[in-house]
């Protein structure tokens, strides 16, 4: 029994791993990206990029259906039965949608054009930029197909080598054009970044082996219903909290100005990107293992707890580096001039230690497929989110949003705790609580650290903090993946 734990133990951290190494690369290339850009095309021409690509993605959040997240549980659940025929009918219905979306998203770009040019930049010049750039959304949409097939069937280094891949050609297509056309290579790049990714994606999931079924009308109609309906519950969910963070912006804009908004969004983007990538990197192999086992609630609370524990344990370590550097990493990232957000960066960063756990327990209702349940949860904690933090800049300023970011993940903690009881009967063990309860003392050791204002003896206090974590989720690790015998096999191969 210890040994199938283990190997369960080993791959989720072999996935995130590999998800994670990608998930870190793609963040690199994104940020040489961006410095390229902001040096060819200027402040415009990335504020043009940045709009377009922005006004892509809410359309496609519209016309997706949710597809790029509900169907992952469907090709899943399918895969794990073992028949093949289920597996081919679930990815020819997804094939068949995902065409579907991807046109139905082009043609509303390509009839609103006008107006979204008008809406977006204040005038019609970008209608025909609008009208090239229609096509990317089904071209989006056909890799979105693609990549779900590959994470549905669990195929995790084809997807890992997608994502890179894609990301990498991309970015040495694209520079060049930026650096000889300079503003107007901005929309041949998006055009040809979304062929060079649907390209990319198609290659590996030819290597996938699917059985290749003919599914009726009747059929097809029967299986897109519980993957449509799940999909637009999901996408209504992310639309609930793109308005929550939109209103907050709009507030904070009201009373301290575009400046504190830009702060504002500078410290969430290191908070959800440089620190949350162990949450996608984990995403894209949890929710389809998770789905697999959704009707064996035992299954579930086990897969559960194994999730929450690995990445509380990973995500320890990166939480006590950001406190005890946060001032350096911000200066690093951005410039002196975001100095002013390190206290918001510090309590928020804390607050990613709840979110963890929160985090593994929300997964539960998207592999039952509680679609209605969701929703209602969607709108309770996105009311929550905003209302902690209007009272949080009110009362605090931007260290205040800081603040009610923990206090937003206590409540949805909580609140998840007792619906995954009620509905599920689902309970954390006695073990993942301590170490739970040590990851958080450790947290708000490291912040009460970065209160010492003498340098010279904060960050050596820091340092030791680093050390003393880094042994302790070793430890931790190690009682469930007996690190020493991975180290001891890999010597002998190499030996060998």
């Amino acid at each position: 029994m210890q040994d199938v734990k283990k190997s369960s133990y080993r791959g989720v951290v072999k996935a995130t791993s590999i998800l994670g190494g990608v998930q870190f690369f793609q963040i690199i290339i994104q940020i040489v990206r961006s410095k390229f850009i902001a040096i060819f095309l200027g402040t415009t021409g990335m504020g043009i990029a940045s709009l377009l690509n922005s006004t892509l993605d809410l359309i496609g959040a519209f016309t997706n259906l949710g597809l790029n997240t509900s169907a992952i549980k469907n090709v899943s659940v399918a895969n794990a039965s073992g028949d093949v025929n289920k597996v081919g009918t679930i990815v020819t219905v997804l094939r068949k949608l995902i065409w579907f979306t991807g046109i139905l998203g082009t043609i509303i770009t390509l009839i609103f054009s006008s107006w979204l040019s008008e809406f977006t930049f204040g005038n019609s010049e970008f209608s025909f930029a609008f009208m090239w750039i229609s096509i990317t959304l089904l071209f989006k949409q056909l890799t979105t197909g693609q990549l779900v097939i590959l994470q549905g069937l669990h195929k995790i280094n084809y997807l890992a080598k997608a994502n890179l891949v894609g990301s990498l050609i991309g970015l040495i297509v694209t520079v060049p054009l930026y650096y000889f056309f300079q503003i107007d290579a901005i929309v041949p790049a998006i055009i040809i970044t979304s062929i060079i990714s649907l390209i990319v994606s198609k290659y590996f999931s030819l290597k996938v082996d699917v059985t290749k079924v003919k599914v009726s009308g009747k059929k097809t109609i029967e299986e897109s219903k519980a993957m449509v309906e799940m999909g637009v519950m999901i996408s209504l969910n992310g639309i609930f909290t793109m308005i929550a963070a939109y209103f907050l912006k709009i507030y904070i804009s009201n009373i301290g100005g575009v400046e504190i908004v830009g702060l504002y969004t500078a410290g969430f983007a290191i908070v959800n990107t440089y620190v949350g990538m162990i949450f996608s990197a984990m995403a894209t192999d949890y929710y389809p293992r998770l789905s697999a086992v959704n009707t064996d609630n035992d299954l579930v609370q086990e897969t559960v707890e194994q999730q929450a524990l690995i990445v509380l344990l990973i995500l320890i370590p990166i939480i006590v580096v950001f406190l005890i550097f946060s001032p350096l990493l911000i200066q690093f990232f951005y410039s002196n001039k975001f100095i002013p957000i390190v206290q918001m960066v510090n309590f928020a960063i804390i607050g990613m230690a709840f979110r963890a756990v929160s985090w593994s327990l929300g997964f539960i209702l998207l592999a039952k497929g509680e679609s209605k349940l969701l929703i209602k949860t969607g709108v309770g904690f996105n009311t929550v989110f905003f209302l902690c933090n209007i009272s949080g800049y009110m009362l605090m300023g931007l260290t205040g949003i800081g603040i009610s970011f923990i206090v937003n993940y206590i409540i949805h903690l909580l609140g998840m705790l007792l619906i995954t009881k009620y509905k599920y009967s689902f309970f954390f063990s006695l073990t993942f609580y301590k170490v739970f309860l040590v990851s958080l003392l450790i947290c708000f050791i490291g912040l009460g650290i970065t209160f010492v204002s003498n340098s010279l003896l904060r960050y050596p206090l820091g340092i030791v903090l680093i050390i003393s974590t880094i042994y302790y989720s070793f430890i931790e690790l190690d009682k469930r993946l007996n690190l020493r015998e991975i180290y001891l096999n890999f010597r002998l191969k190499n030996n060998k």
